[in-house]
């Protein structure tokens, strides 16, 4: 639709295209910016400039009387003075108005009707368009022609700087959400993810209020009885890997939410990394980026356009974004029961952390609020051992509220829904990183299958002397000896200190938290010798 009018957000431009088809974009996309190009298989590949990824240190939240008792102020969520959030809007919506053509895309956020939000963007790029064609949930066109107002509008100035000299502003770039407003105002990137995790940022604060828990995860179902299962898990954890699991119907990827009638989807696609994604380690992934989707950053082959997926030139952060209904066992809509299961996901690079273990409710509350995998040693310059990373709820950059108010939801569903929690380490066994071994990836599906099955509910365990949890010492094809990690190591003594070392790295960071949980969850820390919690 052409000529759609946008006078009520202040632009006044000749020609407004909203909610164009994939090809037409595609068209606008090549015709108009350079450097585009369509790939052998038929997505579009574009580039976001100098900007690759997210800049957390640029977002900022408008300070308002109405949220700010509500909202975790800190690193995470920077104040913004109401009237600096104006100068920036203004800015945007100047620089849009300069351009001859805009594009908008109205969408929806949440497959459940009863929590579904309104969300409309307004930006000058097609790709940024198309970007969110894919992420957001297609409206038809009834509920095009019925739209209304926004719950949330997003008005995207790209490439176009925050004035630096601004109060309050660390660079050229500026994410701005003002919740009172319902408006997400961006300044010096391009980068789309901004716009998607914007999205995710709203829905953190809105579901809560609602009793809602929104959840950064994956999310599969069982294909005859609709019990769900919820995969947390940071980046290299193998939240996505594990979730396309064909013996299930895949709900999402990485944002839902969990509602008194079941889990939902956020979004209407997904967003992956696409680095060294070949057909056999992604054979679902590979196939969605197709026509219709969005390659992000990669580098083409000049004479045949394919991908090269090895290619870091650009970026490490290259990414596919696609539609849901592209992965073959997706469930549309993308709702689903009760979780049965939730796994807290994580890479122990220690190789201190069992395969599998099974989290009482206090312990469950205390690692989703830790929210711990490692980075491995030689990945940056200087780091000689593990490296351990801690994000509350398995989602920090995003959360809105203290992360004791999503671990509360958490913990009131479980009871409500009799969900079983279990923490799984992708990481490493037989000794740390540089020593041991990485799990395989087969041995964990076997143990992610046996708690789909119901068969790790019956296994035998045995508690952890330091992290206090049950750990699963039986498992269907996975060796007896693997899942007790003390037994996998040379030097018990070596393990044991090892043990004790991340033990007083969780107990430090759950310290900052602890004032804002029960005593029950702050007596689910491990316990280590020498610590000061």
């Amino acid at each position: 639709m052409s000529n759609f009018s946008l006078v009520e957000h202040g632009i006044n431009v000749k020609t407004v295209y909203r909610n164009l088809a994939p090809c037409r974009l595609y068209e606008e996309a090549i015709l108009h910016e350079p450097g585009t190009r369509l790939a052998s298989t038929g997505a579009l590949v574009a580039y976001s400039g100098s900007k690759t990824g997210r800049s957390p240190k640029d977002k900022r939240i408008v300070k308002n009387p109405e949220s700010e008792g509500n909202i975790w102020w800190g690193s995470v969520n920077v104040a913004l003075d109401p009237n600096i959030f104006e100068i920036n809007r203004e800015r945007a919506v100047d620089y849009l108005n300069t351009r001859e053509t805009l594009y908008c895309f109205d969408g929806f956020a949440g497959w459940d009707p009863a929590s579904q939000i309104k969300v409309r963007i307004i930006c000058c790029r097609p790709y940024h368009a198309i970007f969110m064609h894919t992420m957001l949930i297609r409206p038809t066109q009834a509920q095009l022609d019925n739209f209304g107002n926004p719950d949330l509008l997003i008005i995207n100035a790209g490439r176009f700087p925050a004035n630096r000299h601004t109060p309050g502003m660390t660079s050229k770039t500026s994410i701005d959400l003002n919740l009172e407003r319902g408006e997400l105002v961006i300044l010096g990137t391009e980068y789309a993810g901004e716009m998607k995790k914007g999205v995710f940022t709203v829905m953190n604060y809105l579901m809560p209020k609602r009793g809602v828990l929104s959840m950064h995860c994956s999310a599969t179902a069982d294909k005859s009885s609709d019990r769900s299962s919820l995969l947390f898990g940071l980046s290299g954890t193998g939240k996505t890997t594990l979730s396309a699991d064909p013996k299930r119907l895949l709900i999402g990827d990485d944002e839902h939410c969990w509602s008194d009638t079941g889990i939902f989807n956020i979004e209407g696609g997904c967003y992956a990394k696409a680095i060294d994604l070949t057909p056999e380690s992604e054979p679902d992934i590979f196939q969605a980026l197709r026509f219709g989707s969005v390659l992000e950053n990669v580098v083409l082959d000049q004479e045949n356009r394919e991908v090269q997926f090895h290619d870091s030139s650009i970026t490490e952060n290259t990414r596919g974004a696609y539609p849901i209904e592209f992965i073959r066992n997706a469930k549309i809509p993308c709702v689903a029961g009760h979780p049965a299961d939730i796994i807290f996901l994580t890479c122990d690079a220690f190789g201190v952390l069992p395969p599998v273990s099974k989290l009482s409710a206090p312990h469950a509350m205390y690692h989703f609020i830790s929210g711990y995998t490692a980075k491995v040693a030689g990945t940056e310059v200087g780091v000689t051992e593990p490296s351990a990373t801690f994000s509350p709820c398995f989602g920090g950059p995003f959360l809105v509220w203290h992360p004791a108010k999503y671990a509360e939801l958490l913990a009131t569903r479980m009871r409500e829904h009799k969900a079983n929690v279990w923490l799984v380490n992708t990481g490493w066994t037989g000794g740390a990183y540089g020593t041991g071994s990485r799990m395989k990836l087969s041995l964990t599906r076997k143990i992610i299958d046996a708690i789909h099955s119901g068969e790790l509910l019956q296994a035998p365990t045995q508690r952890d002397p330091v992290f206090g949890f049950d750990v699963v010492s039986a498992c269907s094809g996975v060796p007896s000896e693997v899942l007790i990690p003390r037994n996998t190591w040379k030097d018990t003594a070596t393990y044991d200190a090892a043990a004790n070392r991340l033990a007083n790295l969780f107990i430090n960071n759950f310290k900052s938290y602890a004032d804002g949980v029960s005593a029950e969850v702050r007596g689910a820390s491990p316990v280590a010798v020498g610590s000061k919690g």
